[in-house]
């Protein structure tokens, strides 16, 4: 009795821990769902909205100008961000806020992407704590899922222009 007893709960602790590898390794090398909240990245992404994030991108390094991406925050690790890859390493971004009459541009160095909301006004990127490492990056939204009648891919950035080209 006992036997069986002790048999059954390790079976169990094992099942547990090898579906629990399974779970680990595909949300953190596949992807998951996400809900987005803070209003930088409207009109594209709205507060509560439920995307899909997929992290082989990051992996691969195959993520482009104009991907939204899941970053870890430069200003707390804690938490995470959502963020329009506006820059990547070598690429010339202007570094001020459309309001401003005169405009700066910099360079992303090596190893870094700039990032920025499509919500230019009320949104904390890199216009604030510059160029992010690509290390930081843990997914690339692919579309959204919820609410359903915005269900698909999403669209191209509202902010086009700040897309330069050499």
């Amino acid at each position: 009795m006992l036997r069986n007893v002790l048999g059954k709960t390790f079976r169990f602790l094992g099942y547990t821990v090898q579906y629990g590898c399974i779970a680990h390794c595909a949300f953190e090398y596949l992807g998951g769902i996400v809900v987005c909240s803070g209003p930088s990245m409207e009109p594209t992404i709205q507060n509560s909205d439920i995307v899909f994030s997929e992290n082989l991108s990051r992996h691969f390094y195959c993520i482009r100008k104009g991907d939204i991406v899941i970053v870890k925050s430069p200003n707390d690790p804690k938490s995470k961000i959502c963020k329009r890859v506006i820059g990547l390493e070598g690429d010339k971004v202007c570094t001020s806020n459309p309001s401003d009459f005169l405009k700066s541009h910099s360079y992303v160095p090596k190893g870094h992407v700039w990032l920025e909301g499509d919500n230019l006004r009320n949104s904390t990127d890199s216009r604030c704590y510059g160029p992010v490492p690509y290390g930081l990056i843990r997914g690339r939204i692919c579309f959204k899922i919820w609410p359903l009648n915005d269900f698909g891919f999403l669209r191209a950035s509202p902010n086009g222009h700040r897309f330069l080209d050499d």
